[in-house]
């Protein structure tokens, strides 16, 4: 039996999986069940996956939580966000998302899972700082950023490697201090 956490905003169902939970999956189950529990619309979608069990998921005091983001409508896994490069120790997480559907972009989607995945980062998981790296051509990206109140902090010069060519990312964050400052008064 696998248990995942579950997050609920007003457009999505997000369905975390952790580092344990995952190595479950991919231990216990066979392919095409794990093709289905994942959403991977490809074979390559799995293969990626299954590289990144085979080479560990995490380090001795890193840990991630992939959340699966469910379109409530249709009932389908429409993309992913969660927190990578958890640091327990030191109380903080990078962010990363992707939208895997086209039809679901320019929705304001992503930005509700975000919103959604830092209330849990500071809420449950007692995180002091969420991290972002964003590419310095990445508007949607970067909107997200400002849309839920990520400071940047810097430019990291050719950072990534996109399409043969290397590009900056900008570094962003937000603080426990900062949210709860921005948190909504009831």
């Amino acid at each position: 039996m696998v248990h995942f956490e579950i997050i609920e905003t007003s457009r999505l169902t997000l369905k975390g999986i952790s580092t344990e939970v995952m190595k479950n999956i991919f231990d216990t189950l066979p392919i095409p069940e794990i093709k289905k529990i994942l959403g991977h619309r490809s074979e390559e979608d799995y293969l990626k996956e299954a590289y990144k069990h085979q080479n560990g998921y995490a380090s001795y005091n890193r840990r991630f939580l992939l959340f699966l983001l469910i379109d409530k409508a249709r009932d389908t896994i429409i993309g992913r966000c969660g927190l990578h490069n958890w640091n327990q120790e030191n109380k903080r997480a990078e962010i990363g998302y992707v939208m895997e559907d086209e039809h679901f972009k320019k929705k304001g989607l992503m930005s509700e899972a975000v919103s959604a995945i830092i209330d849990y980062g500071f809420n449950h998981l007692h995180l002091n700082r969420i991290e972002a790296l964003v590419g310095a051509t990445n508007t949607p990206s970067l909107r997200i950023m400002a849309n839920n109140n990520f400071v940047q902090e810097g430019v990291l010069r050719q950072h990534h490697l996109a399409d043969g060519s290397y590009e900056d990312s900008i570094l962003f964050s937000r603080l426990y201090v900062e949210y709860i400052e921005k948190r909504p008064v009831n």
